[in-house]
């Protein structure tokens, strides 16, 4: 893999979405459209299912500058859709599925006939082993033609990457206010993490889009394989 990039965006205390059935809007227009180009920079964009379910994410590129830029390199307009689930239970009529690039779906080995048959119609379905972990997700989709991916969460996936090492950049976008939800989720969850005190990330810049902190951070030693 040539390039993975991950980003999210979170409260001031770690948050990155609620946990009260209500989407929780973090973003702004400016830092929306910032990480749109990082989308269109990219072959695919990974989620985890928690993600899917909630949110529906299409995971298009949808600025028209973007999309011309795309169409310019001779890309589709649009990245590959990429889901990590165990179970394969997700909604085929979900917009995931029905809007914007095709998508894959990485799932458990032993969960893939049923995968297949629910999601065939409207995803590549691919097995994963269970104890694959994220170096076999970018091994499958080295496979398929991907050699740069966005991952956007949620904080399972991200808690992954982040644990292996296995990125380039880091783009965490801050929204100046604190939730204070124990429940809710966060940027990442429990693990052992190669970046501590001692083994610290260069941040790279510092900027603010629209009322949004970014911190744009590159590992120094991606573990991608």
């Amino acid at each position: 893999m040539e390039w993975v990039h991950l980003s999210v965006c979170m409260s001031l205390d770690g948050h990155i979405d609620n946990d009260c059935g209500r989407r929780l809007v973090l973003s702004s227009e400016e830092d929306c459209h910032d990480m749109h180009r990082v989308r269109a920079d990219c072959d695919a964009i990974l989620v985890g299912a928690a993600t899917v379910r909630r949110d529906q994410p299409r995971l298009t590129v949808r600025y028209p500058e973007l999309l011309a830029a795309r169409r310019a390199r001779g890309l589709p307009d649009h990245p590959i859709k990429v889901v990590v689930t165990f179970s394969g239970d997700l909604d085929p009529a979900s917009a995931f599925f029905s809007q914007g690039g095709p998508a894959v779906v990485l799932c458990d080995e032993e969960a893939l006939p049923t995968a297949r048959t629910r999601l065939g119609d409207v995803a590549t379905v691919i097995g994963l082993g269970g104890a694959d972990g994220v170096a076999g997700i970018l091994s499958r989709l080295d496979g398929l033609g991907v050699r740069r991916l966005m991952v956007e969460g949620g904080c399972q996936v991200l808690t992954q990457f982040l644990a292996a090492g296995a990125f380039h950049r880091l783009r965490v976008a801050v929204a100046p206010f604190l939730l204070g939800r124990a429940g809710a989720p966060r940027l990442a969850g429990p693990a052992f993490y190669p970046h501590g005190a001692d083994n610290r990330l260069r941040i790279l810049s510092t900027r603010t889009l629209g009322n949004i902190a970014v911190i744009d951070m590159e590992n120094p030693e991606p573990k991608v394989g």
